[in-house]
C-alpha cells in the first residue's frame, strides 16, 4: 500500500532561532555576570582547559611545560596558552556556534571533573569590553596543522581563514581583545594584572604578565597554595596557614583549621574570627575550583551556624552555576558542608580537651555560635555547655560556676522579667539565669543532662514571692486601708498590691508580671469589648483566668513607709499610682499607652501637691 504524497505547508516548517548577539551580551552583563572583570577570569580558565586536555594529550610532559601567558600595554589585551589548540573544523564548531562546549563534543562530559568550564559562553564574555575577538589557534592533535584565525564581531559577524603554521610555531591559542575607550577601567595594564592575580593565584599551571614596558614578565602564581607546601615544623606551617589567611582577610585570625577531603580533592583553611559577629550575619567564603577563584562570597560553603570563621578553599569536584561565580547546589555540596562543618566541630572538640586559653578566648568572642550548635548538637552540648557564659544574679559567669553554687538554678524565659526580678533575687539567694537570650532558656533546661546533680525550673511569680518575708500584722493592719486605695487605683490594669519586706531596701516596690499574663489579660480585655460578636465568642472560647500582675511594697523602704501612712485618699492614690509606674520603668518592658499616661499624670499631681504643701 502506498500512501499518497503529502505536501508540507511552509508555515509548517522547522525554523531556526535567530539570535540577537549584542542583546546576548547586554543579557549576561546584568544578569549572569557581576562586572565587566569576569572578561579575564574567562579567558583564563578556558586556556587552563585547554592546558589540562594538552596534558591528557601528552601525559608524559612535566607539569611546567605548558603554560599562559598575558599581556597588557592599554591598547590591546591578550591572553595565550600552550593547550590542545583548534582545528578549523573546532573553530566553525565551538566558536561560531554559542552555548555549544568542544568539551561534549569530545565526550569529555564523562570526565568532566578535570575542567572549569562546562558551559561554553565564556567568550561571549569578552564582548563587554571589546566589539571584537580575535582568536589565532593551532591544534595540537594534527601534526603540521596550520593555523586557524577567527575574529568575532559584537554585530553577530565572524570571519574564518586558516594561515601557514609558521603563523603560530607552537599549538595552543592565542586570544586577542582591542578593548572599547569605556571599559578602560578593567583593561590597563595594572588592573589586568591585579585581576590575573586575583583570579589565578592558586592555578597549578605556570601564569605571568607583560605589561609591555619590555622588562621580563610578572609571575602570577609564584608559589602554590601553602597547605600545598611543605614545611619543616608543625609550628611553621601553622604560621604560614595563619600568615596567608591574614593576607587574605586582613585580620588576623584567632587560630587556624586546616581543610582537607580528599574524596572531593578540597584542601583549604578556615579562619577564627577574633572578634564577635552579630547575630545572623553569614560572612562569605573563598572558593576556588581547581585553582580558579570561583567567588569570595560563597556563603553555601558552610552551615549558617558557622558563622564564626571564614574559609579559602579550593576544590577538584565542586560544580559552578552557570556564572560561574557561585555553585551549584546538588548532593557533593550537601556532603562537603556537613564535612567541613564536622572538621569544625572537630576543632572545638580539641580547644576544650586541650587548649583552655585558647577555648576561652573563642567562647568570649562566639558564644552566641556555639549556643546555636549545641542546641542542635548532643557532643557539643555535652563538651562546652558548661563553660558557656549566662547572664545570672550573680553576673556573667559560666553554667558549672553557677550551678555548683546554686542547687536550684531557676530560668526566665524573658530578659524583661529577669531585669524585673534580678536584684530582688540575688538579695533572697535565688540563683536565676536570663533565659530571654536565644538558646539560653533551652540550653539552661538542658543542664541536668551534663551534670545530673542540679535542678532547673522556670522561675513563676509565686517562686519569687514565697522568698520574700511578710510584714508583722500590726504593721498590715496598720498599712490596710492604704492598700486597698491603692489596689483600687490599680484595679484598671489588673494589679493587686501587697505590702512585703526584701532587700534591697533600696527598692520600694517591685512588679511581678509575665509577658503570657499581660498577653491573657489583652485577650481577655477584648473578649469584653467584643462581647456578643464572633470574635468575641472566639475570644471568649479561649479564655482562662486571667492572672493579675503584682505590685509589691517593700516595707524596708522609707519612702514605702510614709506612703502607706498617708491620710489623704487623692495623694495616697496618686502616690500608689506612681510607685507602680517606677516600678513598670524599671521593669524595662514596654509601657503601653495607659501606663505612660499615668506615669506622667501622677508626677504632675504630686508636683502640683508639693507646689501647693510649699505655698
Amino acid at each position: 500500500m502506498t500512501l499518497p504524497d503529502t505536501a508540507v505547508d511552509p508555515a509548517d516548517a522547522d525554523r531556526t532561532f535567530q539570535v540577537d548577539l549584542r542583546g546576548l551580551v547586554d543579557l549576561l552583563s546584568h544578569h549572569l555576570y557581576s562586572s565587566p572583570r569576569v572578561y579575564l577570569r574567562e579567558l583564563m580558565q578556558n586556556a587552563v582547559d585547554a592546558l589540562t586536555a594538552r596534558h591528557s594529550l601528552e601525559p608524559a610532559a612535566p607539569g611546567d611545560a605548558f603554560g599562559i601567558r598575558l599581556y597588557a600595554d592599554g591598547s590591546v589585551v591578550r591572553v595565550e596558552d600552550d593547550g590542545v589548540g583548534l582545528t578549523e573544523a573546532d573553530v566553525h564548531t565551538f566558536l561560531a556556534t554559542i552555548g555549544r562546549s568542544s568539551k561534549r563534543a569530545e565526550r569529555i562530559a564523562e570526565q568532566r571533573a578535570d575542567f572549569i568550564g562546562q558551559f561554553g559562553i565564556g567568550l561571549l564574555s569578552c564582548f563587554l569590553v571589546a566589539d571584537e575577538i580575535h582568536v589565532l589557534s593551532r591544534s595540537a592533535r594534527t601534526p603540521d596543522a596550520p593555523a586557524v584565525e577567527w575574529r568575532g564581531r559584537g554585530d553577530g559577524s565572524y570571519t574564518v581563514r586558516t594561515l601557514p603554521p609558521s603563523a603560530r610555531p607552537r599549538p595552543g591559542t592565542t586570544v586577542t581583545l582591542t578593548p572599547r575607550a569605556d571599559v578602560g577601567e578593567w583593561t590597563r595594564p595594572a588592573q589586568v594584572h591585579a585581576l590575573a592575580r586575583h583570579f589565578g593565584s592558586l592555578l597549578r599551571h605556570p601564569v605571568t604578565f607583560d605589561d609591555g614596558t619590555g622588562g621580563p614578565g610578572a609571575s602570577i602564581n609564584p608559589e602554590p597554595a601553602p597547605w600545598s607546601r611543605t614545611f619543616p615544623t608543625p609550628g611553621a606551617r601553622s604560621r604560614a596557614l595563619a600568615a596567608y589567611g591574614e593576607e587574605v582577610f586582613r585580620f588576623t585570625p584567632l587560630d587556624t583549621i586546616e581543610l582537607d577531603l580528599p574524596a572531593v580533592g578540597l584542601k583549604g583553611i578556615a579562619c577564627v574570627l577574633p572578634e564577635t559577629v552579630p547575630p545572623g550575619r553569614r560572612h562569605g567564603h573563598r572558593v576556588h575550583v581547581k585553582g580558579m577563584l570561583l567567588s569570595e562570597q560563597a556563603e553555601e560553603i558552610l552551615p549558617e551556624w558557622a558563622f564564626f570563621v571564614r574559609c579559602i578553599v579550593d576544590a577538584e569536584s565542586l560544580r559552578p552555576t552557570a556564572s560561574r561565580e557561585s555553585l551549584y547546589e546538588d548532593d557533593t555540596l550537601a556532603a562537603v558542608r556537613e564535612a567541613l562543618a564536622e572538621r569544625l566541630r572537630e576543632w572545638i572538640a580539641r580547644a576544650a580537651a586541650s587548649d583552655p586559653d585558647l577555648l576561652a578566648r573563642f567562647l568570649q568572642a562566639h558564644h552566641l555560635a556555639v549556643k546555636s550548635l549545641a542546641v542542635h548538637d548532643d557532643e557539643i552540648l555535652r563538651m562546652l555547655l558548661p563553660w558557656l557564659p549566662f547572664e545570672t544574679t550573680d553576673g556573667h559567669t559560666t553554667l558549672d560556676e553557677f550551678a555548683r553554687t546554686h542547687r536550684t538554678v531557676l530560668v526566665t524565659s524573658s530578659v524583661e522579667e529577669f531585669r524585673q526580678v534580678a536584684a530582688i533575687a540575688s538579695a533572697a539567694g535565688l540563683g536565676v539565669v536570663n533565659g530571654g537570650y536565644t538558646y539560653d532558656r533551652e540550653l539552661v533546661h538542658r543542664l541536668p543532662e551534663i551534670r545530673p546533680e542540679a535542678s532547673v525550673a522556670d522561675l513563676d511569680p509565686a517562686t519569687l514571692t514565697a522568698h520574700l518575708d511578710p510584714v508583722d500584722r500590726e504593721t498590715e493592719l496598720a498599712a490596710a486601708g492604704y492598700l486597698a486605695l491603692a489596689r483600687d487605683a490599680l484595679a484598671v490594669f489588673d494589679c493587686d498590691v501587697a505590702l512585703r519586706t526584701f532587700q534591697p531596701a533600696s527598692a520600694p516596690a517591685l512588679l511581678v508580671d509575665s509577658r503570657e499574663a499581660r498577653h491573657e489579660r489583652t485577650r481577655s480585655q477584648l473578649a469584653r469589648e467584643q462581647e456578643g460578636g464572633l470574635w468575641g465568642d472566639i475570644l471568649g472560647a479561649l479564655r482562662q483566668e486571667a492572672p493579675r500582675a503584682q505590685l509589691i511594697l517593700n516595707q524596708l523602704n522609707p519612702l514605702v513607709r510614709t506612703a502607706v501612712a498617708i491620710d489623704e485618699p487623692e495623694l495616697a492614690r496618686t502616690s500608689a499610682e506612681a510607685l507602680y509606674g517606677q516600678a513598670a520603668m524599671l521593669s524595662r518592658r514596654p509601657l503601653r499607652p495607659a501606663e505612660s499616661s499615668l506615669i506622667n499624670r501622677s508626677f504632675l499631681d504630686l508636683l502640683a501637691h508639693a507646689l501647693r504643701k510649699d505655698s
